[in-house]
């Protein structure tokens, strides 16, 4: 029996410098670990549980991407389509694996895993390109912080 751990635990290093992504991307590891610390009993609580947390987690996933999509678009960030083909792809591998589960031919674990080395992959190169981008863009104000400015982006 699996004692409640952490699959993964956040670390100032997934930070991508905006709050609301930083959130969000916490907000998507923390569903992560709870799929990760989920005891089925059975096949059949095993795929009631999956069907609530996959509803939950798509929802999730489609208010984070459409935020980031939002910020970069508002930003001109030049790599925006290939973000999005990233984000669209993503969402395509979900739903294969979707159907995979459905099928028997994939469990929890192996999802639950999946999910967390695409989540941490696409932080770490995707997401901090354009955190790059912003943070040369960003005007820092008084008290230090940076902020995107109409200005920033004309």
């Amino acid at each position: 029996m699996k004692v409640n751990s952490n699959l993964v635990t956040w670390s100032p290093t997934y930070a991508v410098g905006v709050k609301i992504i930083d959130d969000q991307h916490k907000g998507l590891l923390n569903l992560v670990n709870d799929m990760y610390n989920h005891v089925a009993d059975d096949g059949k609580s095993e795929q009631l549980y999956f069907q609530k947390i996959i509803q939950e987690a798509v929802k999730y996933v489609k208010v984070h991407f459409a935020t980031e999509e939002r910020i970069l678009r508002a930003t001109n960030y030049k790599g925006y389509a290939e973000h999005k083909r990233e984000h669209d792809a993503f969402i395509l591998t979900v739903v294969d694996n979707i159907r995979a589960f459905e099928a028997g031919r994939q469990n929890l674990i192996s999802f639950t895993h999946f999910l967390k080395d695409w989540i941490l992959t696409h932080i770490a190169i995707m997401d901090k390109q354009y955190f790059e981008y912003l943070r040369k863009i960003a005007t820092r104000k008084a008290d230090g912080q940076l902020s995107i400015t109409s200005q920033d982006i004309a």
